[in-house]
């Protein structure tokens, strides 16, 4: 089993979104998902740390886009260092390769993979969803807030020249992540968790405009 130190030093050049932070939280929180849920914890605590191990860094390009499956080739080759049987680095893989939002090619078919999508979506709501999402708005060039347009209300696409601000993402993502949770608790946790993501927009655009 990785170890969390060896784990560190996989993500020194991972970005303030991606960073071993991040990948602690999701263990974490994939931990407490298995435990309930009843899991084979081993499966979930590995994919956890590896989950974001390639390919997620800045500067990764077209790469980071299909970081999952990166961060799945490179889990195989250290669990593989590791002795691991076959079957159980295919159960890794299978996790790691299912824990993206944006894609549709490989959806969580077990368990494991199921709560390891669970505990990373949960990552970007709630008061850690706010903190990451003004930050990844930050490493794009965006801003925090900026109206939207009512093109993007209708459509989710901006207009010419508009950028897409943490709130944009919060409107076109987040808000939508909890109906995609898989488990009954992650589910639960996503509900509280979002109805704290939508008060602190409100608020943040009720200071924006100077109501409060």
């Amino acid at each position: 089993m990785p170890s969390i130190e060896q784990a560190r030093l996989w993500y020194t050049a991972a970005d303030a979104v991606h960073d071993f932070d991040h990948v602690l939280r999701v263990y974490r929180t994939a931990e407490h998902l298995a435990h309930i849920e009843g899991a084979d914890l081993h499966i979930v605590r590995a994919a956890a740390l590896l989950h974001d191990a390639e390919g997620a860094a800045p500067g990764a390009g077209s790469v980071r886009a299909n970081h999952q499956h990166a961060s799945a080739e490179f889990a195989a080759r250290v669990l593989t260092e590791e002795g691991w049987p076959a079957d159980r680095i295919a159960a890794v893989g299978h996790c790691i390769r299912a824990h993206r939002y944006r894609d549709h090619s490989e959806p969580p078919a077990t368990l494991e993979a199921k709560i390891l999508f669970d505990a990373d979506k949960l990552d970007v709501l709630g008061a850690i969803g706010a903190a990451r999402v003004i930050a990844y708005a930050a490493l794009d060039g965006n801003p925090f807030y900026y109206p939207p347009s009512e093109k993007f209300l209708n459509s989710g696409e901006e207009e010419p020249g508009e950028p897409h601000s943490s709130y944009h993402e919060h409107l076109f993502k987040l808000r939508k992540v909890g109906a995609r949770m898989f488990t009954a608790t992650a589910k639960a946790m996503a509900t509280e968790r979002l109805a704290y993501l939508d008060a602190f927009f409100e608020r943040l655009i009720a200071e924006w405009q100077g109501e409060k």
